[in-house]
């Protein structure tokens, strides 16, 4: 059965108001989404059903518990500049995205590898399993790295990423993003995490945004928009910062 934008608002709103009723009633505030979220139809065949193992030992796994380690020998100097890396400048608005990787006092997190991936202008990624027919741009592949400096500051430039379709139900769009990757010390320590652009109207039809329960949680998604990050004649600036945990957690995908 194909669902419409319409069914899935219906579905989404009668979540937010579930929650919102028992936040008023004294429940606690819930940062990360059900891993079942009906809206998000591909979730409830694909959660997880039982408690997470804890694995104790040593064996093949346990190298990822030491490695890798990212320094700044692994970086070139055009891997946090996604408009340089090709023979040509790529098509669509550049953009400066910086912020800060706090952990949950507010302190830098320093020398932690930060990626990025995104779809270009046009809504697409360079990826063989993205069927959307929107045009792809030679000049841009949407795939960036740095690490952290001493405050704790990384920053990218880039384009803006176009809406995409998506097949979760009939006339799906996915608001523009950015994906995020925090490494930490270890591969077994990997966040990820997504990045949204204010005042986007996709917002409200987002399945994937709206899974996250908490308004406060979801704004932490969110943008902002700073004049002073703007390149003069060449990028608009943003700010996002991402706090690892703690009552001001960026929400990640992993969803503790």
């Amino acid at each position: 059965m194909t669902l419409s934008q319409s069914d899935i608002d219906a579905q989404i709103d009668a979540l937010q108001h579930a929650y919102d009723r028992a936040l008023a009633a004294g429940a606690p505030v819930r940062h990360h989404p059900p891993r079942d979220y009906a809206p998000y139809r591909s979730s409830r065949l694909r959660h997880p059903r039982q408690p997470l193992v804890a694995v104790h030992g040593a064996g093949p796994e346990a190298v990822e518990l030491s490695g890798p380690v990212f320094g700044p020998t692994d970086l070139t100097e055009t891997d946090n500049d996604l408009t340089v890396q090709h023979s040509g400048e790529p098509l669509g608005e550049r953009i400066t995205v910086s912020g800060r990787l706090l952990d949950r006092a507010g302190r830098p997190v320093r020398g932690q590898l930060i990626e990025i991936w995104q779809a270009n202008a046009a809504g697409r990624y360079a990826h063989r399993r993205d069927r959307h027919p929107a045009p792809l741009d030679p000049h841009f592949t949407g795939v960036g790295r740095t690490l952290t400096d001493d405050d704790g500051r990384y920053a990218f430039t880039t384009i803006k990423p176009g809406a995409y379709p998506w097949r979760n139900h009939s006339n799906a769009w996915r608001p523009a993003h950015l994906h995020f990757s925090v490494f930490g010390t270890a591969f077994a320590q990997r966040l990820v995490t997504q990045m949204y652009f204010p005042n986007d109207p996709l917002f409200r039809h987002d399945p994937i945004l709206r899974s996250v329960p908490d308004a406060a949680a979801r704004d932490r998604l969110v943008a902002t928009y700073r004049h002073g990050l703007s390149r003069p004649g060449f990028s608009l600036g943003y700010e996002w910062d991402i706090v690892l945990d703690g009552p001001s957690a960026t929400w990640t995908e992993e969803g503790r």
